[in-house]
């Protein structure tokens, strides 16, 4: 059967409950065998020396292996572990301008409204976005070559602003084109 927990604890009296004097005495005691007491060791060794045996024969097994096909598996993957620089790999700062830039792009692009009144404006415009970002990776190519420096990365940076601003000037465009497109429709209803 059930019942409302309010009408079982309508009656209902705590009982006046006193700590000891000492027991907060007892506590930080307590407290200070769990925080600084010893712990039993755990036996790792048995399972790291196993671990240890296993690699050890495997690296020797590697390294003495009679095949010049695996000289050359080796190679590639030493050749793969160089990082390529970006611009985020630089600095934390240029990171966040990148990310920034890139994520504000892609953003911009999905915003656009496209449809066949404006197909060649926004056409001719991704065209000119194409050509900045072949030759944004061609900047991050020469960063690779020549290295880190001032220049190339200020140019980087612009890259990122400029397609940046084509896609708001697109957008402004565009937003011009949808008003001039609605006051030519207000004029011959009228």
């Amino acid at each position: 059967m059930q019942m409302d927990i309010k009408d079982l604890l309508k009656d209902y009296k705590p009982n006046n409950v006193e700590l000891s004097n000492n027991h907060l005495n007892k506590f930080e005691t307590l407290l200070q065998k769990e925080i600084h007491g010893v712990r039993p060791k755990v036996r790792v060794y048995k399972w790291l020396s196993i671990a240890a045996s296993i690699l050890l024969v495997i690296g020797l097994g590697i390294q003495f292996y009679p095949s010049s096909n695996f000289n050359n598996i080796k190679e590639t993957k030493i050749s793969s572990v160089k990082k390529e620089i970006t611009l985020g790999n630089i600095s934390p700062d240029l990171q966040t301008i990148e990310t920034f830039y890139t994520k504000s792009i892609n953003l911009e692009i999905s915003r656009l409204d496209l449809s066949e009144d404006n197909k060649d404006i926004v056409d001719g415009y991704l065209l000119k976005i194409a050509e900045l970002t072949k030759e944004y990776k061609s900047l991050t190519k020469e960063l690779n070559t020549k290295g880190v420096n001032g220049s190339t990365i200020d140019a980087l940076i612009r890259n990122l602003q400029l397609r940046l601003q084509l896609l708001q000037r697109l957008k402004k465009q565009l937003k011009q084109l949808k008003n001039l497109n609605t006051n030519n429709n207000e004029i011959q209803v009228i």
